[in-house]
């Protein structure tokens, strides 16, 4: 029987392993797989790292090194779902190091160029509260900042 769901496959240019350790060394509940290498049939040089799967929080990539043709950009996005603070601090923080880059509203690139999403619990109920005020200074709290701040953005739901 094929296997069910979705696996998401990562083209990278010769870092695929590299990139599957650290991003299991980030998150909980995660695994590195099967590695295939390149035989002699090739393309690549025998011996080097073709795929490689792995596993974060229960969703499944392949990490593949397809070479320079391809780069990520932030037309796709990985949304990481945080109970609090503390939670949007270490991925914030552990994603954006190194060579990684901080954007607006929560969004970051990683060193490998994959964009990240750190979201809050809570935060989509403070942006599209029923109340048009409230809504409104969540968003504008939300829009100004980079790493997202529960705490803030609350505040300025409430009026204060």
């Amino acid at each position: 029987m094929p296997q069910r769901g979705f696996t998401t496959c990562l083209w990278f240019d010769g870092q695929a392993e590299e990139a599957a350790h650290y991003y299991t060394s980030i998150f909980k509940d995660s695994e590195v797989g099967r590695i295939a290498r390149y035989t002699e049939a090739g393309p690549g040089p025998a011996g080097t790292v073709l795929t490689v799967e792995f596993e974060i929080n229960g969703q499944k990539f392949v990490g593949v090194n397809g070479g320079p043709q391809f780069e990520f950009d932030a037309a796709i996005s990985f949304q990481i779902h945080c109970a609090d603070q503390d939670e949007v601090d270490h991925y914030w923080n552990k994603l954006t190091e190194g060579a990684g880059e901080e954007g607006h509203c929560g969004w970051l690139t990683d060193k490998y160029g994959l964009s990240w999403q750190v979201v809050p619990d809570g935060l989509v109920d403070l942006i599209t509260d029923p109340d048009p005020e409230k809504a409104r200074r969540a968003s504008e709290a939300v829009y100004s900042m980079k790493k997202l701040d529960i705490e803030a953005i609350r505040k300025a739901h409430a009026g204060s």
